[in-house]
């Protein structure tokens, strides 16, 4: 689950659990100076380990809600124990087109080979979200869940019909039973030779009506 995957996802399982985390709502940033706030499509979301834990993130798993572009910071320890904010990720593309549904509910596998800076001791994580399209009203990311190095986010399950088809029901194998390409592109063009034929004869049916010994009568033309 290296980019977008498909919707639904499996729970955690026996020995894999995400790091405790509090996700905050999303603030969506507003334009002020006009009779009504304008929405510039920008929100952010902050979350923080409790009790001010620090934590190492391997990989950050979530579902899209209708957002287009991912940015993300976090705060990592800086010189004398002072704590700053470093971008780790910038305009990540969720949607291909903003405009359309493509993308907009699906889930994200975001990991740390991905990331543009070190993700060792960090004490918060601010997701930057942007939808530039006008056509979507709410946009936001849900279901946000962080995991440790050594850890992986649930994989997505196949229906469980799909692998337990007894072997009766198992599609044939076309291997073998396919014709012969060049066989067929001939007869192909044998038949496309044919049909040309028979075009250009009913052509000349139908301009013979007015052949009179070899030469066209002058008078049947002007009166057809």
């Amino acid at each position: 689950m290296s980019g977008a995957a498909g919707p639904g996802r499996a729970p955690a399982g026996p020995g894999r659990s995400p790091l405790p985390c509090a996700p905050r709502p999303a603030a969506t940033l507003q334009l002020g100076g006009g009779a009504e706030p304008a929405r510039p499509g920008v929100a952010v979301i902050d979350l923080r380990f409790p009790r001010g834990a620090a934590a190492d993130v391997q990989e950050i798993v979530f579902r899209n809600f209708y957002t287009a572009f991912l940015s993300m910071r976090v705060q990592r320890p800086g010189p004398a124990g002072s704590r700053r904010w470093v971008t780790c990720l910038r305009d990540y593309r969720l949607m291909p087109c903003p405009h359309t549904e493509e993308g907009s509910q699906d889930y994200f596998s975001l990991r740390r080979h991905q990331m543009l800076c070190d993700m060792d001791q960090v004490t918060a994580v601010r997701f930057i979200l942007r939808q530039p399209s006008p056509v979507w009203l709410h946009f936001t990311i849900e279901e946000v869940q962080i995991f440790p190095p050594g850890q992986k986010s649930p994989q997505k399950d196949f229906p469980s019909w799909l692998s337990q088809l007894s072997p009766p029901e198992q599609p044939a194998s076309l291997h073998g039973e396919l014709p012969d390409p060049e066989k067929v592109s001939t007869e192909v063009q044998q038949m496309w030779v044919l049909t040309e034929v028979i075009r250009a004869r009913q052509a000349a049916a139908r301009i013979g009506r007015f052949d009179v010994d070899g030469c066209y009568d002058i008078n049947l033309l002007s009166y057809t």
